[in-house]
């Protein structure tokens, strides 16, 4: 029976953990409650050993919209309220957030991601965090919409797709591919037409639940150490430190104000046609 936590909902089918965010109404935008669900239900995955796979998917229209700047990470703890902490407590801020996501980068089980509709700004870092990405050819995968940061999302395109790539996609703001290009430049793993994205990713998903538990997690082990012995993590913490500045630059602080005043939506109607 499918388990509800306040934004994400757990199941377990035939060895693997359904893990759905389930903030639809929000694009599944990642708030501090839904990051905390999501990584409590994959501890619980983790803690069954019934489990040998994990699929972590969005409810509704999004995989994620990215992070909940009016009503989650960003106004409650400042960075959309006109910098109410200094640029070191946000850097912590910031970090800790990053930290938690490498949780499941750590996690002894493997997670899959599977990504539709949209998927933009932090929630690209979600599914790039994951071990395999699955993602529909018509998934909008986006970077930020608005010049609000710089170097947190960033970095995890530039590890994956590279440094003259990413710099290409994140100059102008609010750069938006596709699906297929997103698997294409090595961001996700593989893009297959949305009519088939369920399909393809329950059966390489059972296929990675038969393989016993602890081969699966020694693989992600090793694989994973030679990532973190190249500085994976350590690029990707960089960019708290970078954002923290971003945050308090006039661009940023302006548009912060903007949104308070007018909201989100408009904000980016704006910017969109200015630029």
């Amino acid at each position: 029976m499918p388990t509800d936590r306040e934004t994400v909902v757990y199941e377990v089918r035939e060895k693997v953990a359904l893990i759905t965010l389930n903030r639809p109404e929000k694009l599944n935008a990642i708030s501090p409650g839904l990051q905390r669900d999501l990584l409590d239900a994959l501890a619980e995955a983790e803690a069954d050993p019934d489990v040998g796979a994990a699929i972590v998917s969005g409810a509704g229209r999004a995989f994620s919209a990215g992070y909940d700047v009016v009503g989650g990470h960003q106004e409650r703890d400042g960075v959309g309220a006109g910098q109410a902490r200094s640029i070191t407590a946000d850097r912590d801020r910031l970090e800790h957030i990053l930290r938690e996501w490498f949780r499941i980068w750590d996690l002894r089980l493997p997670v899959i991601a599977k990504v539709h509709g949209y998927c933009l700004a932090g929630g690209t870092q979600l599914a790039a965090i994951c071990d395999v990405t699955f993602v529909a050819e018509d998934t909008r995968v986006g970077t930020p919409q608005l010049p609000l940061g710089a170097g947190y999302v960033g970095a995890f395109w530039a590890w994956l797709v590279g440094p003259k790539k990413a710099k290409e996609i994140f100059f102008p703001v609010g750069t938006m591919i596709s699906g297929r290009e997103a698997a294409e430049i090595g961001l996700f793993n593989r893009a297959v037409p949305a009519d088939e994205l369920n399909d393809v990713v329950w059966e390489y998903a059972q296929r990675v639940a038969a393989t016993p538990r602890e081969i699966s997690a020694l693989h992600k082990q090793a694989i994973n150490r030679t990532q973190d012995i190249q500085g994976f993590r350590e690029a990707m913490l960089q960019g708290a430190e970078v954002d923290a500045i971003a945050h308090a630059s006039e661009p940023v602080l302006a548009m912060n104000q903007r949104i308070r005043e007018v909201g989100l939506k408009e904000a980016i109607a704006e910017w969109r046609q200015r630029s």
